[in-house]
């Protein structure tokens, strides 16, 4: 695994970790349920564009 390619793993862990921590520490007092459902929706997209940049060269090996 290259350098650029533990950073983006360790994003999209981080990524992971605040959409489990956040909807039960930061937006407790949020009694709709779709707050949490929205965030869950932006980080999601987050993480894909993320994967994208993370796999585009795994054919191009130089």
């Amino acid at each position: 695994m290259r350098t650029h390619e533990g950073k983006w793993a360790l994003t999209i862990l981080f990524i992971v970790l605040l959409a489990y921590v956040l909807p039960y520490t930061v937006f407790t007092n949020i009694e709709k349920w779709y707050g949490s459902f929205l965030l869950w929706i932006i980080l999601t997209v987050i993480v894909i564009i993320i994967t994208y940049f993370f796999t585009k060269d795994w054919g191009n090996e130089e």
